[in-house]
């Protein structure tokens, strides 16, 4: 590809949507060329409106610090600049629905981060290694917003990327019963250590709405596509706890798994290993070589050591065993804001590309 496409952030100045614009510094398939907020950051430079609110350890890219910040509510003008949106705002979820839908309309993909169209029918919610036949849904949303170009595809929650890659590599024997807890990062929740004091020495065994993601949102990843838009699968059977943790980033999966026909722990590690998906087969910028690593050390993977491999788009395993109740138990952990957000929905967009879903605008 010689020319980038031109990528707008929506939601740029909070924490996903600064990833976002630290993952798409020199990347070579899309450049930021545009960046909108709420209307209180709105026509002051990107580097204004986050002064002293840049919570990423990477410094600010130069190339965005002078791109003036538009209202997200002014859909027709931001979208008319832009080949594809990715969208990380902090908003109620009809609202989200509406605004991701106005885009769309304009005949501009939309990237989303968010939770709100993760259960419409006919909007692909994507882990691109797992369901990515799961876009061809785009066509049935297409017709409904009345758009030829544009569509929006979701990225599901950022911990269930923690332990999902590594049920789904062991499909042929048929999971049926899952016990997962969660111990998840305060970036999770947009949070750094200096703006929530109190959840250092602390641990808090609630987040809200998590849990249920935790046990719906994987059967619908493993859903079928159907004339009627994608149908959640009712196999296997998800029970959760979600708890947050006094860690800066990566959510990490205590995971428990009974089959209908049961594995060997070698069979398990070969799948691990060898599983790779339509991101590896298409060579995706920000695919990861290795998808699933497993760690032989007893104590691994550790959240600080191993959120990064494969630069936070890789999955870690570990401490596979018999089980007494179960089959198998395993440890899982994914970067929350890396695999688990703005990195999963960049891959998406690479995806969406490659298979030409994404084109730029005449």
């Amino acid at each position: 590809m010689t020319t980038k496409l031109r990528a707008g952030i929506v939601g740029g100045t909070g924490m996903v949507g600064q990833r976002f614009i630290a993952l798409l510094e020199n990347h070579p398939w899309f450049e930021v060329t545009a960046i909108a907020a709420s209307s209180r950051s709105a026509g002051k430079n990107f580097e204004e409106s986050i002064a002293g609110r840049w919570k990423l350890d990477t410094p600010l890219p130069d190339s965005v610090k002078n791109i003036m910040v538009q209202d997200a509510s002014q859909v027709e003008e931001f979208a008319k600049d832009v080949d594809l949106i990715f969208c990380a705002v902090d908003m109620k979820k009809e609202e989200i629905k509406k605004l991701e839908e106005d885009y769309a309309r304009t005949g501009t993909p939309v990237i989303s981060n968010n939770s709100a169209h993760r259960w419409t029918a006919d909007v692909p919610m994507v882990i691109p290694e797992i369901n990515p036949e799961h876009i061809k849904v785009i066509e049935q949303q297409r017709k409904r917003l009345g758009t030829t170009t544009g569509f929006i595809a979701v990225k599901p929650n950022c911990s269930i990327q923690s332990y999902v890659p590594a049920l789904h590599a062991l499909a042929a024997f048929e999971p049926e019963k899952v016990v997962v807890s969660t111990y998840q990062a305060i970036s999770g929740a947009g949070k750094t250590f200096a703006d929530w004091p109190e959840m250092i020495d602390n641990v808090i065994p609630y987040i809200g709405g998590e849990e249920e993601k935790s046990e719906q949102e994987p059967l619908r990843i493993w859903g079928e596509l159907t004339e009627e838009g994608i149908v959640k699968a009712s196999t296997p059977v998800v029970t959760s706890q979600c708890i947050r943790v006094p860690v800066a980033d990566g959510h990490m999966a205590s995971v428990f798994v009974s089959f209908k026909k049961t594995p060997s722990k070698e069979e398990i590690l070969e799948l691990w290993k060898s599983f790779k998906g339509r991101p590896q087969e298409l060579e995706l910028p920000s695919a990861p070589k290795q998808f699933i690593t497993y760690f032989e050390e007893e104590n691994r993977p550790q959240t600080k050591l191993d959120r990064d491999i494969e630069n936070g788009m890789g999955v870690s395993t570990g401490r596979l065993r018999e089980d007494s109740l179960h089959d198998f138990k395993f440890v899982g952990l994914s970067h929350n804001t890396l695999r688990g957000a703005a990195g999963g929905a960049v891959l998406i967009a690479e995806l969406l590309k490659a298979e030409g879903y994404i084109q730029p605008k005449a």
